[in-house]
């Protein structure tokens, strides 16, 4: 069974002139393996608000389930992608994560790259809260 509910919030952040924008939703919950999921998608909006042309070659993620241990993610790029940002430009992308439990939170950091110093930099991705709006009360 999958029970789509759409309910959104937002945070973010700006560290060396990127602003991180995340907006989470809950997406439902499905059965795997005899236990529960709940499904949360967001979206991330990454604006280069600084003068120089950056790079993002890599994420780091932590993500926290109220009923299971922290989980930490490292990848290359953001889904399959390693976005060049000009002054003024912004990348979007979606993703998810599922949890056992229907409270949570993310958050983590990306490493940049300063394409013209190739000084390397995190930007933080700043803390949200998962949480599925039917165990609110």
């Amino acid at each position: 069974m999958y029970n789509k509910i759409y309910s959104p919030t937002m945070v973010q952040q700006v560290t060396r002139g990127i602003k991180i924008e995340v907006k989470q939703n809950f997406e439902g919950t499905f059965y795997k393996n005899h236990k529960i999921h709940f499904a949360f998608g967001y979206i991330v909006s990454i604006e280069n608000r600084s003068k120089d042309t950056v790079q993002l070659n890599s994420r780091h993620w932590t993500i926290l389930d109220s009923l299971n241990k922290d989980e930490n993610i490292d990848g290359e790029g953001v889904i399959g992608k390693k976005p060049v940002l000009n002054p003024g430009e912004t990348h979007v992308y979606n993703s998810g994560c599922l949890l056992l439990s229907p409270f949570g939170s993310m958050k983590g950091h990306y490493k940049m790259i300063d394409l013209a110093t190739t000084r390397k930099f995190n930007v933080t991705i700043p803390s949200f809260k998962l949480s599925a709006p039917f165990a609110l009360n």
